[in-house]
């Protein structure tokens, strides 16, 4: 069911907004999750890249993922993934899949962008 600004929701599971691993060290915390059930209230809707798109972006980001470049570097790997990007939106025009995402700021304050329709309920 897609939702539009406004809308009431609640996860559907449990979801992890840090990295993975345990702590770094002893006495800080691991991983953070948001719980299943809690609810919030969309803030926006867009549309993304689906299928290899998706994919290649994933992919991507976990490579260069936590990698500190300089400013020309940066702007460069900005560049390529917005063509990525891009050639995803093409490619969902003819019919790869086109995903709905979501940005929901939750009753606790975090607000999380990119969630899938399968990852929320009406409230």
């Amino acid at each position: 069911m897609p939702y539009q600004p406004g809308a009431k929701v609640k996860l559907t599971r449990d979801t992890q907004v840090t990295g993975d691993g345990p702590a770094g060290r002893p006495g800080l915390p691991g991983p953070l999750f948001l719980a299943q059930g809690l609810e919030g209230i969309v803030t926006g809707v867009a549309e993304g890249p689906g299928g290899v798109a998706e994919a290649a972006l994933a992919s991507f980001d976990q490579q260069i993922g936590g990698a500190r470049f300089d400013a020309f570097t940066t702007h460069m790997l900005e560049n390529l993934r917005q063509q990525v990007i891009g050639n995803g939106a093409f490619a969902a025009g003819a019919g790869s899949g086109a995903r709905t995402r979501y940005r929901v700021q939750f009753v606790n304050g975090f607000v999380l962008d990119g969630l899938e329709e399968d990852w929320l309920a009406g409230a």
